[in-house]
């Protein structure tokens, strides 16, 4: 069973193109199917069936498990079943009978028009958000410590720089974090206003940005990159303080920064951006279909929710104004 898993892992990660974490996600999900079959005294996999997949997801449940988190292990005990009868370890496939849990989908937490103005506008009020992070650290008040605000000086102005670009194109063209940080200087046309990125699966989509993005874009690029690049910048378009690409971790502290100084904001991250970016398409009179390519979303049903968001907050302004509400 263990060279199953290892087996199906790899057909994963050839003829998918998934990410490492997607991957160990199903190594988990799988490894504990497989741990739940050997349990029930079977070992190997032609004992798998409908009442050890069923029994499966009831331990889980009767442990607490989300209902989210059931659906996804359902639909990954699909997938492996799918591929063990293709490989011929089973002659039937079980996972076609198994049904997953409907799960309640909540409605993102999304800014107003204003308020992401006001928060993207707020990253030259801050400065960069590795500026703030570095100040509100020091232990000391040394002379190593003031010689190294000095020093930071130039840097901070070129991070600002490209905090503003990270909230330009993070809300102006709705991409993922992963995909913002993924971003190289090929990725980039001034010229068409356009930038490729490379979603989920590495798929690849070409999404329009914006004149406020532009200028954000040219300031740091003539002023802002060039201050910290180092060797091992490479060909990445947004960088860190010391010169390597800008991680997640960093892209995310960006955004709560610029959130944190705009009162009465919901304390959102780079997918409440994404989320606010397509409700605003949206309400802007896109239609549903365009906003899918301009997130990048495998399945329109993904999309779908945003109809629902903006139906609530056109729900709220009736309940508020109309005299009848």
């Amino acid at each position: 069973m263990a060279d199953a898993l290892d087996a199906f892992l790899d057909s994963l990660a050839l003829t998918r193109n998934l990410s490492a974490h997607t991957i160990r996600a199903y190594r988990g999900d799988i490894g504990g199917l497989l741990e739940h079959l050997a349990r029930h005294g079977e070992n190997d996999l032609t004992g798998l069936d409908l009442g050890v997949l069923r029994s499966w997801l009831a331990q889980q449940q009767t442990s607490g498990a989300a209902r989210s988190t059931l659906a996804r292990r359902a639909a990954a005990a699909r997938t492996f079943t799918a591929h063990a009868r293709a490989a011929g370890w089973i002659l039937v496939d079980p996972g076609v009978r198994l049904a997953s849990p409907r799960t309640h989908r909540s409605l993102p937490e999304i800014l107003n028009v204003d308020q992401a103005r006001a928060v993207v506008d707020a990253v030259g009020r801050r400065g960069s958000a590795d500026a703030v992070h570095d100040r509100d650290h020091h232990l000391d008040g040394g002379e190593a410590a003031r010689t190294g605000s000095r020093t930071d000086n130039a840097i901070n102005r070129a991070l600002g720089r490209r905090d503003r670009l990270v909230l330009e194109l993070l809300y102006g063209c709705g991409i993922r974090v992963s995909e913002l940080v993924g971003l190289d200087l090929a990725d980039i046309d001034p010229g068409r206003r356009v930038v490729r990125v490379f979603g989920k699966g590495s798929k690849e989509r070409v999404t329009p940005y914006g004149l406020p993005a532009q200028h954000a874009l040219d300031a740091y690029l003539s002023t802002g990159r060039p201050t910290v690049a180092a060797a091992q910048s490479g060909s990445a378009l947004l960088l860190g303080r010391q010169g390597g690409r800008l991680g997640q971790r960093e892209a995310r502290r960006i955004v709560h920064a610029a959130v944190a100084a705009v009162p009465d904001t919901p304390d959102i991250g780079p997918h409440g951006l994404r989320h606010s970016a397509a409700t605003h398409v949206l309400e802007g009179g896109a239609d549903l279909r365009s906003v899918q390519e301009l997130l990048g979303h495998a399945s329109l049903a993904t999309t779908q929710i945003y109809t629902h968001v903006s139906a609530e907050r056109l729900k709220a302004v009736y309940r508020q104004a109309h005299p009848r509400a």
